[in-house]
């Protein structure tokens, strides 16, 4: 998939997680997000006879991390210059560049800017990379879902969940696993009459059969289909209250029953 200036292509790793390769169309740098993976990262590389320039991570999880220490032992024998960029409220040893809220990273090798924001939730220093194009946001929001709350509150995963609602429609959503599939048989469980929905699910289920990624997502799909962005919702505050056989009063306890739902599913 790509955009004007660059190229996003996915890097399979583990079971479902996905990494990032953003590439310039007018060079054989790249930037890779969240490299759990050195392996498969470095075959990559090899094959498309790339150069790592840079490395974004969102999160402190293993899956995610788990890849640097080899990648950039890799690029020194390449005497590759490689920068690693990270959220600044967490403890990952290898970070050249602490981020948070309103900071901007600026790719110049990629001629890429993005945005830093903040998305505590699934852990309390989440971060995500973003531009008018795209959006790279680990583990906060999947197509159809989100994550689950490791070390936030629902509060606060609420609260990152509504900022990414509120990006533009066209911004194409790069999370890092392919949860899909088991996302939207919960969305469906939730919001049964969501005719989006079951249209979109039909779409998912076909693309998985013939093992093709569903992602990049986008925002103006996820407003439509994606029960953690809809707690506003009537549907989905009715479903929240069946739930758990009581009423609740704001749209981030609506959130909370239908995480803890979630979990149990």
């Amino acid at each position: 998939m790509s955009n004007t200036h660059h190229i996003v292509s996915a890097i399979k790793a583990f079971n479902d997680n996905y990494i990032w390769a953003l590439a310039s169309k007018n060079n054989d740098k790249i930037a890779l997000v969240d490299p759990g993976d050195a392996l498969v990262c470095i075959e990559y590389l090899q094959k498309n006879k790339l150069v790592l320039s840079a490395i974004l991570i969102t999160h402190h999880h293993r899956d995610h991390v788990g890849g640097i220490e080899k990648l950039l032992t890799y690029a020194k024998t390449k005497a590759w210059p490689v920068t690693v960029y990270g959220p600044a409220n967490e403890n990952i040893a290898q970070l050249d560049v602490t981020l948070k809220e309103n900071d901007i990273v600026t790719l110049t090798e990629l001629n890429c800017q993005l945005h830093i924001l903040d998305l505590p939730g699934h852990t309390s220093g989440h971060i995500a990379y973003y531009n008018n194009d795209m959006l790279f946001c680990g583990d906060t929001l999947f197509s159809g879902g989100c994550g689950r709350l490791f070390e936030g509150t629902a509060e606060q995963m609420h609260s990152s969940l509504t900022k990414l609602a509120n990006l533009p429609g066209n911004t194409l959503i790069y999370c890092a696993h392919e949860y899909t599939q088991a996302n939207l048989a919960f969305a469906l469980a939730v919001e049964p009459s969501n005719s989006d929905l079951h249209t979109y699910a039909e779409q998912v289920n076909l693309k998985r059969q013939q093992s093709q990624a569903t992602l990049p997502s986008n925002i103006a799909l996820e407003r439509q289909i994606n029960p953690f962005l809809r707690c506003h919702k009537a549907s989905i505050k009715l479903a929240a209250q069946a739930y758990t056989n009581q009423s609740q009063s704001s749209d981030s306890e609506v959130f909370a029953a239908i995480r803890a739902w979630k979990d149990n599913f």
